[in-house]
């Protein structure tokens, strides 16, 4: 079918979007040695998923549904991401979706263009807007958010701490429940949770000299 194609695609990490070069904080927390192992991992993937997975599917969701308009939908992204670092980091991969995403739908028979999300729009948003133009249903555009924030941050912590990737694709297999049940939860209304833990890694590595990753 085609929209699962489309969502296999969205969701695939070789998507050139930037996503590939944030880290979901993980980067920090190995340095912090929070996370040190499979085991520790999980546990971060966990609250991720739970947290700024939820809320920025969410986001996602009602922009998909026209709930939000797009400057309702940036401000409500901004009052839910407290650490002005993972804002950043939200914007930059936003536009590279965006910039994407106008090579791919070029022109939409809507009653708005591209040109519409802004410059630097923040991922959930545009995630919103080209679920709806790619033909997927809202809860497809939350579970393409929720999967890629599990299967970033697992990917760069496999590269930092050197992890064998058969146990991190493992790993990411036995959280697909808590990805569909995230999903499921971000489509119904909009979240607001967030975690104080993550918002500081994030403003630590931005601090970090010469760090690996972006975010």
């Amino acid at each position: 079918m085609a929209t699962l194609s489309t969502l296999l695609i969205l969701a695939d990490s070789r998507l050139p979007t930037g996503g590939h070069v944030h880290s979901g904080g993980v980067e920090e927390a190995v340095t912090s040695r929070v996370v040190v192992d499979l085991e520790t991992l999980e546990a971060y993937l966990r609250r991720r998923i739970r947290t700024s997975g939820l809320v920025t599917a969410s986001v996602a969701a009602a922009v998909h549904r026209e709930d939000l308009t797009v400057a309702d939908a940036d401000a409500e992204t901004d009052a839910r991401t407290p650490s002005p670092a993972a804002r950043q980091a939200s914007r930059a991969q936003g536009r590279g979706l965006l910039r994407l995403a106008r090579r791919v739908w070029p022109a939409v028979e809507q009653d708005w263009d591209w040109d519409s999300l802004g410059p630097r729009p923040h991922l959930a948003v545009t995630a919103g807007r080209v679920g709806a133009v790619s033909g997927l249903d809202p809860h497809q555009s939350a579970l393409s958010l929720v999967y890629t924030t599990m299967t970033g941050t697992a990917t760069a912590a496999q590269r930092l701490l050197a992890l064998d990737p058969a146990d991190v694709a493992a790993l990411t297999f036995g959280l697909a429940s808590l990805c569909e049940d995230t999903a499921a939860l971000a489509a119904a209304g909009l979240a607001d949770l967030s975690d104080p833990l993550l918002d500081e890694f994030a403003q630590r590595h931005a601090q970090r000299e010469r760090p690996l990753f972006v975010s």
